[in-house]
């Protein structure tokens, strides 16, 4: 399987993909990543934070950048160099996050893409960032 290639990139070009955040991908997230604070797996805690309840890890919503860098834009084949993240707003369980990602600059020298990359939770910014990406060139 093959994504797209560094010539088939234009700026401007967009793909997106929506997840709905359940309690499990929080524990699953915890559980992969070993950051176990209490925000996010602790109900009765976190409702004593500034927040009022359980939150996603930022990484978690993060992550769902990377799923639509591997698999649609560029897509499988493309190789993560850099993420800048800034974190706006909390994610919730039961949040459906939605990952864009924008080709914003293509290095045909390098063989680069940069991309704005933004998670939104109903139209609202929680997430957004840029990454670097190195493209296959066609042989």
């Amino acid at each position: 399987m093959q994504g797209l290639y560094f010539d088939e990139l234009s700026v401007g070009q967009r793909a997106e993909v929506t997840r709905v955040v359940g309690a499990a991908d929080i524990e699953a997230f915890a559980d992969v990543s070993g950051d176990t604070n209490p925000v996010h797996l602790d109900e009765a805690y976190a409702r004593t934070t500034t927040f009022g309840g359980r939150i996603a890890h930022g990484m978690l919503a993060a992550a769902y950048i990377s799923a639509v860098l591997g698999t649609r834009l560029p897509g499988p084949g493309a190789i993560y160099l850099s993420q800048s993240l800034r974190f706006r707003r909390p994610v919730k369980i039961g949040d459906p996050v939605t990952a864009i990602v924008t080709v914003k600059a293509l290095d045909a020298g390098k063989g680069h893409a940069t991309l704005e990359t933004i998670c939104q939770v109903n139209g609202k910014t929680v997430v957004d960032g840029e990454a670097l990406i190195m493209v296959p060139r066609r042989d």
